[in-house]
């Protein structure tokens, strides 16, 4: 590995990061670079829904922003001038701390802490991570979460579509002219005319990070990607121009700069349906808005329909496929084979669509569009595999584990997207490991492609020891689907679930007319149906020998 390092350094380009540091991680694929996400601005410069909401104010006319800014947190100390409190009730969300610890099953979680199954951690990362973080300047653990200057209001308030959080400055946009390998020169955001023009979030600014997690557009979710930015309505009812038009914030409601809604806790079944006049929902379910009888009518089939509402999530039958609006979503990622080499260079492989099915510093993908959902039984409740349990490197290691249960009033049959890879652990404790992998100091993996040295600088980063040894797991991990929900006459048909080879095919735990067979039940049918059509023929015969005999 000294002589790839040593070629590496040899080859790479340098790029300018925080104070004229070297993007030396990104220098292995620098020809590819905006093709890959890593040194390409995040596409937050997708059109703003067409209509800006309105306010009680003009921005432009404030004698405070009439000055030119030079930096993020200039912006914000303006903001502040009028909006006070906003800081301090941004550091109270989660959006801010990235640290949650769940109120039932009592474990933390949060972006910052939780292993997942793309990059691995943000622990080490910080710089490239926090690109998606609603601040500025979180560049390791000594960032200062009580500073309110250093809270980015533009990232959720731009309504021009030109504020674009750099890929690679923790959380900051370029203040200065780059020019990237590619030969591109990027333009720093003009942010005294942004904040002129600030307003309610819509699509785009939620979009920016929630659309291109895991280091690019529909890398992540599934069901979340820029096609929600003008989504036709086969795509999404809610989120079509031509539909209901939502703002995110339609259903994930706001309550002093929190905005809720989560996958570490999610309302899996909402009993109180609409619930009562003018009762708050900070976070919309289907049952709150549609009712927990959602299929209108006294019609046989509205009636056996909404006998489903007991057992099945509306997502199972309403988003039939996810990514469907034309961009595929990663569904494989294959760090083992991370690290090859042509003619003594990293290098990139790419389908007939340019998408990357292999990089040298990421190792093999998969992409796939129109994806079926996988279904599990769920209750709402996520345990996360943390890096304190040990593990069975011969097994499937889920690194979120979905609770939930048939039987079990709470749980509910739910869609999924189902991230399947292979990912570095402990092979001399059997633990999962954190790694470090962005930076350009000689232990990044996107510098030097040496696993121990990667592994062993984010165990350090996180305090826990590491044996020396590294492994490669198979993992799965789940993201619940809950976005582009589709026109009512592209719901899935009873056919499709009814049946042996059917989408529930491999669902336990219950019994289901149409998939599963039960000895002396299938045998009571057919008795009762022979002696039914039994009955029908000796009444027709009856009544044929009562009518010869009045004849």
């Amino acid at each position: 590995m000294a002589g790839t390092r040593q070629t590496l350094r040899h080859i790479a380009p340098s790029l300018v990061i925080l104070a004229g540091m070297a993007l030396a991680p990104l220098a292995a694929h620098a020809e590819d670079a905006s093709k890959t996400g890593e040194i390409q601005a995040t596409p937050a410069a997708h059109q703003r829904l067409s209509k800006t909401p309105g306010g009680t104010a003009d921005h432009t006319k404030f004698e405070i922003l009439q000055k030119e800014f030079k930096s993020g947190p200039e912006v914000t100390e303006a903001c502040l001038s009028c909006h006070t409190e906003a800081a301090k009730q941004v550091h109270k969300s989660i959006h801010w701390t990235w640290d949650y610890t769940h109120p039932k099953t009592g474990q933390k979680l949060g972006k910052k802490n939780v292993i997942n199954a793309f990059c691995g951690n943000v622990a080490s990362n910080e710089p490239r991570c926090t690109s998606c973080h609603v601040g500025y300047g979180w560049t390791d653990n000594s960032f200062d979460f009580s500073s309110e200057k250093n809270v980015d209001c533009l990232a959720c308030h731009d309504t021009t579509g030109q504020y674009v959080k750099w890929p690679t400055k923790a959380g900051h946009p370029l203040y200065t002219p780059l020019t990237t390998p590619d030969g591109k020169t990027h333009m720093p955001p003009d942010l005294t005319r942004i904040a002129q023009h600030v307003g309610m979030p819509g699509r785009a600014n939620c979009g920016a990070c929630h659309f291109n997690g895991g280091g690019g557009d529909a890398v992540k979710h599934g069901d979340l990607d820029s096609s929600l930015i003008h989504p036709t309505r086969a795509l999404d009812v809610h989120m079509a121009e031509d539909g209901a038009n939502f703002a995110c914030s339609a259903c994930h409601i706001s309550d002093k700069h929190i905005w809720p809604g989560s996958r570490y806790n999610v309302h899996a079944t909402d009993p109180a349906g609409t619930g009562k006049p003018g009762q708050r929902r900070d976070v919309a379910t289907c049952e709150s808005c549609h009712g927990t009888k959602p299929h209108k009518g006294t019609s046989l089939e509205a009636i056996k329909l909404n006998g489903h509402t007991d057992k099945v999530a509306c997502q199972t039958c309403h988003i039939p496929e996810f990514a469907r609006g034309g961009i595929a979503t990663k569904t494989w990622w294959d760090w083992s084979t991370a690290g090859k080499l042509k003619d003594g260079k990293p290098y990139a492989e790419e389908d007939e669509k340019g998408r990357h099915t292999y990089l040298s510093i990421k190792g093999d993908f998969k992409w796939e569009e129109n994806v079926t959902p996988y279904y599990a039984w769920f209750d709402g409740q996520v345990r996360y595999t943390s890096a304190d349990e040990t593990i069975d490197p011969t097994k499937i290691v889920e690194i979120n584990k979905i609770e939930g249960k048939a039987g079990d009033p709470n749980s509910r049959i739910w869609p999924f997207k189902r991230m399947r890879g292979r990912q570095a652990y402990d092979a001399g404790t059997d633990h999962l490991v954190y790694n470090h992998v962005f930076g350009a100091d000689d232990t990044a993996f996107w510098t030097n492609l040496d696993w121990p040295k990667a592994v062993a600088a984010g165990q350090k980063a996180v305090g826990r020891e590491f044996s020396g040894k590294v492994g490669f797991v198979d993992t799965a991990m789940y993201w619940p689907i809950t976005h582009m929900v589709a026109p009512k006459h592209d719901a899935l048909k009873c056919g499709q679930c009814h049946a042996k080879d059917g989408r529930l095919a491999n669902l336990a735990g219950f019994y289901m007319p149409g998939r599963d067979n039960f000895k002396w039940l299938d045998i009571a049918g057919y008795l009762i149906f022979g002696l039914t059509l039994a009955g029908i023929i000796i009444h027709s015969l009856l009544r044929l020998i009562m009518r010869k005999r009045k004849s």
